[in-house]
């Protein structure tokens, strides 16, 4: 018997079209800046552990809740779970730190928190997700990093 679903009805929404990062005055000597509009691109099609529709689609990330400073190399994810009892809360947000972890220079930091009220459990996850031991213990669980690796495969096609 299949578990049931935390969430068995969510609302889908549509995806916004992609837009190519403008760069005006394109010099090879200077350096890429990476802004919220490129860690969008990277985190938009993680797909939800328990749908088959990406984290954008469901509104856990959005382009709001994303705030990068190149200059002190760092970047702050705020998302969204669709219910306040979500207990995949912690997957998501291992999601987003492998996918930026994979994709971003050494030099950035990181954070990676549930939205305010959005979570039950938000003060504890927040912590989890943010705390080096623990993210490095996380990903030590063969099981836990089968299913982080699921919810990243559209995303590395």
């Amino acid at each position: 018997m299949a578990p049931a679903l935390i969430n068995a009805n969510p609302v889908v929404h549509e995806k916004k079209e992609r837009t190519a990062k403008l760069q005006a005055n394109y010099n090879d000597s200077s350096p890429d800046v990476i802004d919220e509009l490129e860690i969008f691109d990277h985190v938009r099609d993680i797909t939800d552990p328990e749908h088959p529709y990406s984290l954008e689609q469901l509104n856990v990330v959005t382009e709001d809740s994303i705030f990068v400073d190149d200059s002190k190399s760092y970047v702050k994810i705020t998302f969204t779970p669709t219910v306040q009892h979500c207990s995949m809360a912690t997957i998501i947000g291992l999601s987003l730190r492998l996918k930026l972890l994979r994709c971003l220079p050494p030099r950035f930091k990181v954070d990676i928190f549930l939205a305010p009220g959005s979570h039950s459990t938000e003060a504890a996850i927040n912590k989890q997700l943010n705390d080096k031991e623990r993210v490095a213990a996380a990903f030590e669980n063969p099981n836990l990093v089968d299913l982080v690796e699921k919810c990243l495969v559209s995303t590395e096609e």
